[in-house]
């Protein structure tokens, strides 16, 4: 009996510390819900609205775009609850060709303003959206590029509205946006669309994830693990879609048009090594460009020239 009575209380002790470790975990999954899902501000992340600095690299490309002349586009998001915004800025002179550049986590369509000035150097129409929950678009939690995959189509379908049925399109993408790129592409898009080029996007929403667990928070794997699956399953309940789900890799090995992939060679955000793992999932023309010694989204800042001359050789073999 006494025997019994011990193995019921260790049974119990056992259940009790299973449970207690299920609610751990669900309440550490909450919490980075909150820090990855949730926007608002973050201390990993620069803020979009700094004050422009001569010592800026890109300053005279900044400086333009906030005193570029600029229409205010709208649509409703391809989930049907979201008012979504864009500035759009048409050629120097008429023009068949325009790009659609999707910016990165926790920053709007204002912090593209460099790229904007490069690609409307160029002769491109422009069109710059704030992804959903950021800057002006409505949005209650940040996709990551997998929801926003079939908001960009929506934009793609109003620059053909705009300009016609020989438009050719573009889609141009850093970090986020360059994950927003990638899993754009592998989407049924109009035959307008004639090339991608993704600037330091990552592998996965789940790798990225895990990744950042360890480099900023130095979660050991085993631990991280169980948190990242509750905040998967949140995820899923609030915002629509497993973390796991949300693949540029999956979505590249249904790609089939030219892709143009830049990545920083020290960049410790997302990690130089996913570029590698794009680019060999892509099933297009591809081209792939490491620049020695940048950050994360700093390579146009870092090399200028050849960051425009890498961008004019590939668009040329495409967009004419």
């Amino acid at each position: 009996m006494e025997k019994a009575k011990k193995t019921h209380r260790w049974w119990h002790w056992l259940l009790g510390l299973a449970i207690f470790y299920i609610i751990l975990n669900f309440v550490a999954g909450a919490y980075f819900f909150n820090v990855a899902m949730v926007p608002s501000h973050k201390s990993f992340v620069h803020s979009p609205n700094q004050v422009l600095k001569k010592s800026d690299p890109l300053y005279h490309q900044k400086r333009w775009f906030k005193s570029a002349k600029k229409q205010t586009w709208h649509i409703t998001s391809a989930s049907g609850n979201y008012q979504l915004v864009a500035d759009y800025l048409p050629a120097a002179h008429p023009s068949r060709k325009s790009v659609l550049i999707a910016h990165g986590f926790m920053q709007n369509k204002e912090s593209m303003g460099a790229y904007a000035y490069l690609f409307h150097q160029l002769g491109y129409n422009v069109l710059m959206p704030d992804a959903r929950a950021h800057g002006q678009s409505q949005g209650k939690y940040i996709g990551y590029g997998w929801p926003e995959r079939f908001d960009e189509r929506k934009w793609i379908d109003r620059l053909i509205q705009k300009n016609g049925q020989q438009s050719q399109i573009v889609m141009f993408g850093v970090s986020m946006g360059g994950a927003t790129t990638m899993m754009t592409s592998g989407i049924k898009l109009p035959s307008q669309v004639k090339a991608f080029i993704e600037d330091c996007g990552y592998s996965s929403l789940q790798a990225e994830l895990d990744y950042e667990a360890g480099n900023l928070y130095h979660i050991p794997n085993g631990v991280r693990q169980p948190i990242e699956l509750a905040l998967s399953g949140i995820n899923r309940i609030k915002n629509g879609f497993f973390t796991q789900s949300a693949s540029a890799i999956t979505s590249l090995h249904h790609n089939h048009r030219p892709m143009l992939f830049i990545h920083g060679a020290k960049d410790t955000f997302v990690p130089t090594k996913m570029v590698y793992q794009n680019y060999a999932a892509t099933q297009g023309p591809k081209q792939l460009w490491v620049v020695p010694k940048a950050k994360h989204a700093s390579s146009y800042a870092t090399a200028q020239k050849a960051y425009q001359n890498h961008i004019v050789k590939f668009l040329n073999q495409y967009v004419k």
